[in-house]
């Protein structure tokens, strides 16, 4: 079975994500934005959700971990929790 390391950060507006996301792009440290910003408990770990097979996220996050280029940051990404950005690390 496919298997993906990832990271994300979780945060409650589209607007705040984007505005982050920039902020990555523009230079900005990923994981220390995760630990400032994201409400998800893997904030504490840089937003690192280690590594996990298909159907083991929220479909609207599968779908971008298992398609997206390597090591690019994705998002926003809405989930029923609420908007992500995410960088897929290794999947294989």
């Amino acid at each position: 079975m496919v298997q993906a390391t990832a990271r994300h950060l979780l945060v409650s507006t589209q607007v705040e994500c984007e505005d982050l996301k920039q902020q990555i792009i523009a230079g900005a440290d990923f994981a220390q934005i995760a630990r400032e910003h994201s409400s998800c408990p893997s904030a504490a770990e840089g937003g690192n959700l280690g590594s996990f097979g298909p159907g083991m996220m929220v479909q609207e996050f599968d779908a971008v971990v298992f398609s997206a280029p390597l090591n690019e940051v994705q998002g926003p990404v809405k989930t029923q929790f609420g908007y992500h950005l995410l960088e897929v690390t290794q999947r294989g």
